[in-house]
């Protein structure tokens, strides 16, 4: 579950590939706003535990093998957003900057340790990314 799957192994930047995934995942799928919302806290939850228990297995404090917290942190970036191929790719692109970069708090989340720790930066960057998503829509750029 850590690495959806296997997602995480992949050899080159497995964030982005998994949350590429659930990026099209969405857009495919096409859920309901509720659905979208449930699987979300769902993803949450599952993945604070999944992230806790990977940690030592795998080795290292928030390996890039872990990529449950992408999966969270991209449906968070566009958890508001019509499921289009633009506000999904603005998400996309727009979650994987605030990711990279961890602006405050996000940097400091990262030092939480566990499975939260692992969850919480993402998930900021997340909210980041759906205030830009909503700035866009907002400006009929998406």
């Amino acid at each position: 579950m850590a690495t959806l799957a296997g997602v995480g192994r992949a050899p080159v930047a497995p964030g982005t590939v998994a949350s590429a995934v659930v990026a099209v995942a969405l857009w495919l799928a096409q859920p309901a706003p509720l659905a979208r919302l449930v699987a979300l806290v769902l993803v949450v939850a599952v993945g604070t535990w999944a992230s806790h228990e990977a940690e030592p297995v795998i080795g290292g404090k928030d390996p890039g093998a872990i990529v449950v917290d992408e999966v969270a942190g991209m449906m968070l970036a566009v958890a508001a957003a019509p499921l289009t191929p633009g506000a999904l790719a603005a998400g996309f692109l727009l979650f994987r900057l605030f990711d990279v970069v961890k602006p405050f708090p996000a940097n400091t989340l990262q030092r939480v340790r566990g499975g939260a720790g692992v969850m919480l930066d993402d998930l900021v960057a997340g909210l980041y990314a759906l205030l830009g998503v909503a700035l866009l829509r907002m400006m009929a750029w998406v």
